[in-house]
Formats: structure tokens, C-alpha cells, sequence
């Protein structure tokens, strides 16, 4: 939601860290919007009984930061604190019933206590990693894949309008579904916040116009093949598909040794891709992320090298930054360049 700036603001906030056996990085960028209402949040090691769990975060304001900022501080205390999370046992296999509704309160909870006039509302995307599982949550239209075996595992799904299950929660709340949003204004069907979509005295609070229920998504660990986990604003998902931005990560990944630059280079091709949104990625890597390969880095100096003569030869008129747009195999000017059929280039113009 909200105005934009003339020229965009590209400037990124980049954090970085590690811990039980995990490396992660966070990129985001204000872009287009007049302000930055997206936050994140990681933690590598959660208070005792919980030290072995690490909680990731993305969360997507709209109407002012203010919710999604609480979110980044105080989401994960509210889910701690759940009666349900109370009784687990980390030190013996994971109950997820006890997991699954002791998030979904969480969130319900965090949303209650909330001041009733709050404006403002947020998305949220989470992901926890437990020595055995990951468990990833959702609500509203950010969102999380789990990367194994090369291929997207696990994505969480949007709550739109527009989908069936949210779109009769509407109208049985007396709303409307126009132009894909709730009541015309606002695109997501379930959010923290946003109380002006949740004034409904004889419905609960996950019967709203707008609900704030997170769907929960839990899958036993394979560190053998899990690569990456990835959380996400609308910013970047407006412009890939999980597929896409899957391929793209693991082939960056192969050529860079910082996850901070997969990040950064994510939300420049966002950005030259048509994102005009706020842009915030957070990507974990797990044990089979792939690392730096010395022929996937050859053949990308090769490609630069071409596409540098080939550009400079046609254009020489432009300053050009010739970087990372994702096809999985290419042939130019007789230079096959195939890294495990993955291929990256982009043509940035500045």
C-alpha cells in the first residue's frame, strides 16, 4: 500500500550469523514505497528448554510499520508462551499437535493484544528449525519454501481474497470481495492488525473479514538433501516463482561464498524485474546448501566476458551492469553455459 518515490531507494539493510549448525542472511530494501514498513527477525538459539531451535522471521506492513515491527519483537514470546509450547519436550520427539496449535495461538494471542485502534497490519511468514524438523507459518501473503534435492519441497500459500476458503469467510463476515481485495482495499485476507476488518462482535476472531490464523506446515528433517530455506515478502514474490527463485539460489549459491550477496543480488534483480514494493529475503542454509563450485564460477567469468564484448560491441552509448537473471540453459554467440542446468544472467541497465 501507500505512494511512491520518484526514484527508488536502494539502499539494503544486510545482517548476517550463524548457530546450531546454521548459516543465514537478510537482505531488504525500501525500493519504490515513500516509506519501509517491512521487518524481519533471526534468532540462531532460542531460550532454554528451546536452545537447539532457531526462529526466523519476515513480516510485510502495510498502513505504517508499527505491527510489523511488534512482530519482529514479539511474535515469538507469544508463541512461546501458548500453554502448548509450555508442555513440550524438546529432548523427545516433537508432538506437532502440541507444535501446530501452540503457534496458530500464538498468533491469535499476539493479535488480541494488540490495541484495538491499531491501523496498521502485517504479514508474517516464520520458520522454525528443530534438531529434527522444520516448521514453517504463515499468514497472509509473504512467504517461505524449503529447498531439497534441488527442487522446492515445501512453499506456504498466500491467503488472498480471492481464494475460495478465504473469499466465503468474507462473505459470510458480510464483506465483499471487489477488485481481489477485502472490501475493495486490502489484498491480503488474513494479517496481524488491521482491526477494521475484525469489528465483527458475533464472530471469532478467525471467522473476521480478515483472519489473523496462520497455516502450519511441519516436515521431518533430511540433511542429506536439505539445501535452503527461504522467507520472502511480496516484493520478491510478486516477481518470481518458487521454481524460479529456487534455481536462481541454489546457481548464486555456486558462485558466491556469502549469503548476504545471494540476498543482495536477490532484491537488485527484484528491483530491475518490476518489484515496486518494499523487499526484505531472508535465506537459511542447511546442511546440503550447495557452496562455491570453481567451474561454475569459471564458466560465469566466461558469460560475463561475452556478454561484456557482445553488449559494449552493440551498445557502447550504455553503462551497463550485466548481472544474474535465471534460465536454466543458454547458448550465446556458441558458449553453452550449463553449471548443473543452471544458468544466471541479467541485463541490468543504470
Amino acid at each position: 500500500m501507500g505512494a511512491f518515490l520518484e526514484k527508488p531507494k536502494t539502499e539494503k539493510v544486510i545482517d548476517v550469523g550463524e548457530g546450531n549448525g546454521l548459516r543465514y542472511a537478510i537482505s531488504s530494501m525500501q525500493g519504490w514505497r515513500v516509506e519501509m514498513e517491512d521487518a524481519h527477525v533471526a534468532k540462531s538459539e532460542l531460550p532454554s528448554p528451546f536452545q537447539d531451535w532457531s526462529y526466523f522471521g519476515v513480516f510485510d506492513g502495510h498502513a505504517g510499520s508499527r505491527v510489523s515491527e511488534l512482530c519482529a519483537t514479539k511474535l515469538l514470546d507469544a508463541i512461546l508462551d501458548t500453554e502448548e509450547f509450555q508442555k513440550l519436550n524438546p529432548t523427545k520427539e516433537l508432538d506437532s499437535t502440541l507444535v501446530k496449535k501452540g503457534i496458530v495461538n500464538g498468533f491469535l494471542t499476539f493479535d488480541r493484544d494488540l490495541a484495538a485502534d491499531e491501523k496498521s497490519g502485517s504479514t508474517a511468514v516464520v520458520a522454525f528449525v528443530t534438531p529434527t524438523h522444520i516448521i514453517l507459518a504463515n499468514c497472509g501473503d509473504s512467504r517461505a519454501i524449503l529447498v531439497r534435492d534441488n527442487k522446492t519441497l515445501l512453499a506456504t500459500q498466500d491467503h488472498k481474497p480471492y481464494n475460495p476458503i478465504e473469499s466465503q469467510r468474507i462473505f459470510d463476515a458480510g464483506g465483499q470481495v471487489i477488485l481481489s481485495r477485502v472490501n475493495g482495499s486490502l489484498a491480503v485476507s488474513r494479517s496481524l492488525g488491521d482491526f477494521e476488518y475484525k469489528q465483527v462482535v458475533s464472530r471469532a476472531a478467525t471467522e473476521q473479514l480478515v483472519s489473523p490464523e496462520p497455516d502450519v506446515f511441519i516436515v521431518e528433517r533430511k540433511r542429506e538433501s536439505d539445501q535452503i530455506i527461504l522467507l520472502a515478502c511480496d516484493g520478491i514474490w510478486d516477481v518470481f516463482e518458487n521454481d524460479t527463485l529456487t534455481t536462481y539460489v541454489l546457481h548464486r549459491l555456486c558462485c558466491l561464498p556469502s549469503l548476504a550477496d545471494v540476498c543482495s543480488e536477490i532484491l537488485d534483480t527484484s528491483l530491475h524485474k518490476g518489484s515496486r514494493d518494499n523487499m526484505s529475503v531472508l535465506l537459511v542454509a542447511l546442511d546440503a546448501a550447495p557452496t562455491v563450485n570453481p567451474e561454475a564460477v569459471r564458466k560465469e567469468m566466461e558469460l560475463d566476458s561475452s556478454l561484456n564484448n557482445m553488449i559494449v560491441g552493440k551498445f557502447s552509448a550504455f553503462n551497463l551492469n550485466i548481472r544474474n537473471w535465471v534460465f536454466m540453459r543458454t547458448d550465446l554467440k556458441g558458449l553453452t553455459v550449463s553449471v548443473n542446468n543452471l544458468f544466471a544472467v541479467t541485463f541490468v541497465f543504470i
